[in-house]
């Protein structure tokens, strides 16, 4: 079932900018271009690219586009490592125009700057996480912010979890406020797994712990016919039946918790598969001894970092026959050989599945299939990691809301 903006709690109150005119306005476009830098250079493009049918759509329409975004944790404050001019440079280089770079977010040379663009011109702020009002929805620095622009439009699907100012208080101030195309793309391909599934509808989650997943795994439980748990949040689980997990991680706060959790997916008719066997080693750091355990128990001093060769199999043939899928997490430490064995061999079990609605969803299991090579097989990957749990958990998120337009 294809879901669309008016599937979203209130959505036929949100515009999609192929309803706007945009002819020689402002337009203030919020992206997620919190890319991975090294040397000045980005290092992985995805979500620079999954932006650009928004971007030549508004400057096809005739507008003056300030593009704005967040790149890392920068405090509030201006930090060399954290600056968006290498991002405006490959975004020129994209296509094939020049982006100007504004050194400021806000002020009157970069006021000056949005009124000097022409159609279909761009400019790129800096960081908005140079400005602390950024990060603390402060209705101050987003009034600076609006100062910008004649109208809005969010494509920040990644940070729509968080009330900021640029996704939050600024479309609060306009009334010319749009959904870009990624964020309709977002919440039409999770619309998939929240508004009636196909069936038999299977949810594969990882990662390293429960407290991350917990409000996840109980939106699923009704929806689910099975749940395929790995990474790090496996042993919890298995503490929780007793099973020894020898030096593994586990939070010991959430062992009662993922027992409680098990008992309500009997209940909702849920199975949840946990791994038979695990790939082990002495310790985390290498050199290290590596072996696999013999079955569900970990032996004392070592520590469970993959599933096993039993588990693969396992649920490789439990995913027999689903025709749709939510992934989110990996099945160990993929970034270190062997403990990648796992992730990449449910991948392939998944990438392989005929006539099946996969999405994954973002962090960790995105960074797995570029590794793997796989992504072209899944539905969709979604460019936000928190953003699509607490979509498939039900929130309500700041960055949709806040795109509402108030009836008059």
């Amino acid at each position: 079932m294809k879901a669309t903006l008016s599937d979203y709690p209130g959505g036929q109150l949100i515009k999609s900018i192929s309803q706007g005119d945009f002819k020689n306005k402002r337009v203030f476009l919020r992206v997620d271009f919190n890319v991975p830098l090294k040397n000045g250079k980005v290092t992985d493009d995805t979500r620079i690219t999954a932006a650009l049918p928004t971007i030549n759509f508004l400057r096809e329409k005739g507008a003056r586009l300030i593009i704005a975004s967040h790149l890392g944790r920068p405090k509030g404050k201006p930090e060399a490592a954290f600056s968006l001019e290498p991002v405006a440079t490959l975004l020129g280089e994209k296509l094939k125009s020049d982006v100007v770079f504004a050194h400021e977010a806000t002020g009157y040379p970069v006021l000056k700057q949005s009124k000097e663009l022409r159609e279909g011109q761009i400019m790129l702020l800096e960081n908005l996480r140079y400005y602390a009002g950024e990060e603390s929805n402060d209705n101050e620095f987003a009034v600076k912010l609006s100062a910008l622009a004649d109208a809005y439009v969010n494509d920040a699907f990644g940070t729509c979890h968080r009330a900021h100012a640029s996704v939050s208080a600024l479309p609060g101030l306009l009334q010319d406020k749009y959904a870009g195309f990624l964020l309709e793309k977002e919440i039409s391909e999770l619309g998939r797994v929240i508004h009636n599934p196909d069936r038999p509808f299977v949810a594969v989650l990882g990662g390293s712990k429960v407290s991350d997943k917990v409000g996840v795994i109980e939106a699923l439980l009704v929806k689910s016919s099975k749940i395929i748990i790995g990474g790090a949040m496996a042993y919890t689980f298995l503490r929780a039946l007793q099973v020894d997990v020898g030096s593994s991680l586990v939070e010991l706060d959430k062992v009662t918790l993922a027992g409680k959790i098990m008992t309500r997916a009997k209940e909702a008719k849920c199975q949840i598969l946990l791994p038979v066997d695990h790939k082990m080693a002495t310790s985390f750091d290498p050199p290290h001894a590596v072996k696999d355990s013999e079955n569900a128990h970990i032996p004392k001093g070592w520590m469970g970092l993959d599933i096993g060769p039993k588990t693969i199999e396992l649920y490789t043939r439990e995913l027999a026959g689903t025709k749709c899928l939510f992934w989110n997490g990996p099945m160990g430490v993929f970034e270190q050989k062997p403990f990648d064995i796992g992730t990449m061999s449910l991948a392939q079990a998944i990438a392989d599945l005929p006539n099946c609605v996969k999405v994954c969803g973002g962090g960790d299991s995105v960074a797995a299939l570029n590794t793997s090579g796989l992504d072209q097989h899944f539905t969709h990957i979604s460019t936000g990691g928190g953003a699509s749990l607490e979509m498939i958990e039900g929130k309500a998120m700041p960055g949709i809301e806040s795109l509402k337009r108030v009836p008059r």
